[in-house]
């Protein structure tokens, strides 16, 4: 007959434990360690080899590499930022956002209009590099700058556009002296220089849609840097790489350097500044000659005098910046 709690054997269940497996009998409050399990040797054919975790395919690689550069250059891209004098700015003439009824805002809405039309005009009607707006003039004086300047804050001030300005005459820029404003290192620098990024170098306004690519720290060859093939291949990049924006290039005048020409072969468009009474027909075109690679060239006649046809468009009294 079995031993049960009714039966022969009244000893309590811990003591018949103890008796079975061995060992003292614990009190009721102590606690042992459970004992550790044996495990049998495993044959050749239960060992498994642990093996190393699958090393990511080259695209996930790539991929995850953009992105941590993308997350690293993010601070760069905001670091430099100017506030830019609005209230100055606007007393020297030029476009800003406290001048929205002007008669300067009102000329150039009329200028940007049909720029902004060919920029992103849709097929068939399209151009290629639409967006890149080279300004130049046969020669140093005429307004160039200002216009270049005026008409990016123009273009800033729609809801929807973006600008970047980007200053190309390296021989004298004149783009931070007309917005009041102290840069370093710039386009001329980007280009000698194989380490530095677009973003090391671009300067933000506190207008927000307004970007500055200034020219950069003199250098003894800046004219053939910029007309070197990295400044070619610089241009095709910042074309695919802001297809949605508005570039503008204050490039330097035409008859005065051979950087118009080798940009025109890359921009959309041209605005090309005449000094109204001051430059002559034969200078018109010689250097309209020297840039006819661009296929779309509008001209903007600048310091013209009241009267006539002059105050229709594009064109206003004692607001072009000499040089």
């Amino acid at each position: 007959m079995a031993d049960t709690p009714t039966g022969k054997d009244r000893r309590s269940s811990v003591e018949r434990f103890a008796e079975r497996f061995g060992g003292d009998t614990p009190s009721p409050l102590e606690t042992r360690p459970a004992p550790t399990p044996t495990v049998a040797p495993a044959s050749a054919a239960q060992i498994v080899t642990p093996q190393p975790s699958p090393t990511p395919p080259p695209v996930v690689e790539a991929a995850r590499a953009a992105v941590m550069k993308e997350l690293a250059d993010e601070p760069r891209r905001t670091r430099k930022r100017v506030k830019l004098d609005m209230e100055g700015l606007r007393a020297t003439g030029l476009v800003t956002s406290y001048t929205d009824r002007s008669q300067i805002a009102e000329e150039f809405r009329l200028v940007k209009r049909p720029l902004l039309l060919k920029a992103f005009a849709a097929p068939p009607d399209n151009i290629e590099n639409g967006n890149l707006i080279m300004v130049t003039s046969a020669k140093p004086g005429e307004g160039k700058t200002f216009c270049a300047v005026s008409l990016a804050m123009s273009i800033a001030l729609e809801r929807d556009l973006t600008v970047l300005l980007i200053d190309a005459d390296v021989a004298k820029p004149d783009v931070p002296n007309v917005l009041g404003i102290e840069t370093q290192k710039g386009l001329v620098d980007l280009i000698a220089d194989d380490d530095l990024d677009l973003s090391d170098v671009l300067v933000r306004t506190d207008l927000d849609n307004l970007t500055l690519l200034p020219a950069g720290r003199q250098h003894h060859l800046a004219t053939e840097l910029l007309a070197s093939e990295k400044m070619d291949k610089f241009v095709e990049d910042i074309a695919r790489r802001y297809a949605d924006r508005v570039i503008i290039f204050d490039s330097p005048p035409v008859l005065m350097s051979s950087v118009p020409s080798v940009l025109a072969l890359h921009v959309g468009q041209i605005l090309f500044v005449v000094e109204a009474e001051r430059t002559v027909q034969p200078t018109i075109d010689s250097a309209l000659g020297l840039i006819s690679s661009c296929k779309n060239i509008s001209l903007l006649l600048n310091k013209a005098p009241p009267g006539g046809n002059s105050d229709r468009f594009g064109s206003y009294y004692g607001y072009g910046y000499g040089r």
